[in-house]
């Protein structure tokens, strides 16, 4: 009963916030001079570039505060030719890897593999959701951070020998060669025109339309959401969680109480220091959580980004994927074991530690959670809550090839 609940509550917020969106008008004056002729004969009934679905004045929950479009603003067509470029297998130099090839809807644009095939070997790290890329006050993109916005990270895969292949380097052609590529599809000349006037293809509009079309994911359907609109507060009982998602919900908020032996004694798990509700994105001060083992098994001390928590689980309840950089298990007590007690050193995150400037003992103090059975299924059950139902299912970030 209480997951028929759950999915009748989802699928009620879907419609609403469905009929919501229908409430713009997506319907363009085409220019006699444009014809989307290349257009209807590559996608057919898939894409409709006269009446563009509604990716810029997708309804919001007002409780949600950050936000980093910058100048980019999402626009009907720069997020539809996005989404093309996103599916397009045209992008990677042999023609088999897409974008959505790692970054997958079905599992909240996700990836369930623990790494992602490329043209030219595995990626090196597991690949991100890009689910309310959106909605997070770290600008800087891919676990490293080495990407300064979504718009530059945008385009480093497809020049990146590994992953797409047009790196300019080992024998690969260069971005050049992609822009060629892809101004020889008639299709294309419509969609640029469409986004920004006229037919000229540059990695700076791929960005931005790339950029577009992943902000424009969103998912504030969820179970939590319908808690969250009648709440005062993230603190608050939602009156719409079970007894055993609010004191999840408790402990991911709590600050933890420890001794000055660094042993959790009451109170929370901490998770809100560092996952901000109700974003659940990272806090851009973040430095790593203690989980340095790379995929190769080699040391890797510089990831301090992670995607938002929403949609770590799909309508089914089951993961989205494994956890973490190198996708070290998709056992979400496993998480909750790791950050049981981290060790310390390496750039990991003081907040991690059994003091950390807020109680006795040293910054390198190693913390004990205590983490107790039923406290990890209650972690669990409010981490589902999270889980949306139009991300899923929403034709306007479906594969347009398909």
């Amino acid at each position: 009963m209480k997951s028929t609940f759950f999915q009748l509550s989802i699928l009620a917020l879907s419609l609403y916030f469905t009929s919501c969106d229908s409430t713009e008008s997506n319907e363009i004056d085409v220019s006699p001079d444009l014809s989307f002729e290349m257009v209807m004969a590559t996608f057919g009934d898939n894409l409709d570039p006269t009446n563009l679905p509604n990716y810029a004045n997708q309804s919001i929950p007002d409780y949600i505060n950050e936000d980093n479009t910058g100048n980019n603003v999402i626009t009907d067509g720069g997020a539809l030719l996005g989404r093309v470029l996103f599916y397009d297998k045209k992008l990677s130099s042999n023609n088999t890897i897409s974008c959505a090839s790692c970054h997958q809807q079905a599992f909240a644009f996700g990836d369930q593999a623990i790494a992602s095939p490329g043209v030219n070997g595995i990626t090196g790290r597991h690949s991100m959701r890009l689910v309310n890329a959106r909605f997070a006050e770290e600008e800087n993109f891919f676990w490293d951070e080495r990407a300064s916005s979504l718009e530059e990270q945008t385009t480093m895969p497809i020049q990146d020998h590994v992953e797409m292949g047009f790196s300019g380097q080992n024998g690969d052609a260069d971005f050049d060669s992609l822009i060629n590529k892809l101004n020889a599809e008639g299709h294309y000349q419509e969609l640029f025109t469409l986004a920004y006037g006229d037919s000229e293809v540059t990695e700076a509009r791929m960005q931005n339309a790339l950029a577009q079309f992943i902000r424009s994911i969103v998912s504030f359907d969820s179970k939590y959401d319908i808690g969250r609109a009648s709440a005062s507060n993230n603190n608050d009982n939602f009156t719409n969680f079970t007894d055993l998602e609010n004191e999840g919900k408790r402990l991911f908020m709590q600050r933890a109480d420890l001794n000055n032996q660094g042993v959790r004694v009451g109170g929370g798990l901490d998770c809100n220091t560092c996952h901000r509700a109700p974003e659940f994105d990272i806090d851009p001060d973040s430095r790593n959580n203690g989980m340095i083992t790379a995929l190769d098994g080699s040391t890797d001390t510089q990831v301090t980004r992670s995607p938002s928590l929403r949609d770590l689980f799909g309508m089914d309840g089951t993961a989205n994927g494994p956890f973490m950089h190198n996708g070290f298990s998709a056992d979400f007590n496993a998480v909750l074991d790791h950050y049981e007690s981290v060790p310390m050193g390496n750039n990991t995150d003081r907040r991690l530690s059994g003091g950390d400037g807020r109680r006795g003992g040293g910054d390198d103090m190693v913390r004990n959670l205590a983490i107790t059975e039923q406290e990890k299924e209650a972690v669990l059950a409010f981490m589902k809550t999270l889980t949306g139902g139009n991300i899923y299912t929403d034709e306007k970030w479906s594969d347009p090839f398909d």
